[in-house]
């Protein structure tokens, strides 16, 4: 493929395509992945050219898809699942905490248990309830589980190749708003380290941390920015567990300055843990509190009203300029 512009959820598809045709242990699952190609067709024709027994259309059963595929990775396959929508999780929640997290400290080491679940997570597509949360905290709380979310092509082709070598388990967020934005996706490329965060805009006033669908927003709220002679750096986490949080402190000690923002609410969210840290490491260099961006400690509302909701362009400009008048 060498270089293609795709949008993020053709890469996706690429990079399981790749996965599927360099492993024959590797394993595609989960509800409508087959004959339908997922409901945003993510997996579009992999089963036709894989066949049944590689990606398999499994019961709505998501307890059941998670622990056939802790099963399954504990006889050598390569399983990666995937849940339709992030709120459908939760009946697999059980599975992966107390099983897929534990098993390899539980061995003591010896036994690995290589499963990848994928999540659409996140708002911004005028969807129900179940449809729309980023329960990302809940599982990087959890030790055991790597965490990771791309914010565009390239990683998301490359982030999932990484991610289905790991020999541990790895939760893999999609963010399912920006499924169809486009980038470059080099397939000969290096890629990063997988749990390394990125500077994707330099900036010397303050610094934006973001990860997944709110990283095109804080670049776009940078843009704006300097417009008005401020200069934003924004750094994409990529990342959520383990975090990298030194490139973070790279950054902030540079700005003076730091803004994280995510979808999910910010009470008890990621971005506490990382205001916590950075307040830790980077005391002195620190010219404002940290401030942090983020959804409400509410449900997630009716689509009419999500906007509302969802951290956008004005919030997380707001933030800046409460930062920048300390």
């Amino acid at each position: 493929m060498a270089v293609q512009k795709l949008p993020i959820a053709k890469a996706i598809n690429e990079s399981l395509r790749a996965a599927l045709d360099a492993d024959p242990k590797v394993l595609v699952m989960g509800e409508d992945v087959g004959k339908l190609g997922g409901v945003f067709r993510v997996t579009d024709g992999l089963q036709k050219d894989f066949g049944e027994d590689r990606v398999i259309d499994t019961p709505l059963a998501e307890s059941g898809i998670v622990g056939t595929a802790i099963g399954l990775a504990l006889r050598g396959y390569r399983p990666v699942v995937e849940i339709q929508f992030d709120g459908f999780v939760f009946p697999a929640y059980d599975q992966i905490v107390t099983q897929l997290a534990k098993m390899h400290a539980r061995a003591l080491g010896k036994i690995k248990v290589p499963v990848v679940i994928r999540i659409p997570y996140g708002g911004g597509i005028g969807a129900v309830e179940h449809h729309s949360e980023s329960p990302e905290s809940l599982f990087a709380h959890v030790a055991g589980l790597k965490v990771v979310t791309p914010s565009n092509s390239s990683d998301a082709y490359w982030m999932l190749q990484q991610a289905i070598q790991s020999d541990d388990p790895v939760i893999y967020f999609e963010p399912k708003r920006r499924y169809w934005d486009k980038g470059e996706v080099n397939t000969d490329a290096i890629p990063d380290p997988l749990h390394k965060a990125r500077a994707v805009r330099e900036g010397t006033d303050a610094t934006l941390v973001a990860y997944g669908p709110m990283v095109k927003t804080c670049l776009e709220a940078a843009a704006a920015a300097e417009e008005e002679g401020k200069s934003l750096e924004v750094v994409d986490l990529r990342s959520i567990s383990p975090l990298d949080f030194d490139t973070v402190q790279a950054s902030v000690e540079k700005t003076g300055r730091l803004i994280v923002v995510h979808e999910a609410p910010t009470f008890f969210g990621s971005g506490a843990e990382i205001a916590a840290r950075v307040t830790e490491r980077c005391f002195y260099h620190l010219e404002a509190p940290v401030l942090r961006v983020g959804g409400f400690h509410a449900p997630y509302p009716p689509a009419r009203v999500e906007e509302d909701y969802l951290p956008g362009l004005d919030r997380v400009l707001d933030a800046v300029d409460r930062s920048l008048a300390y």
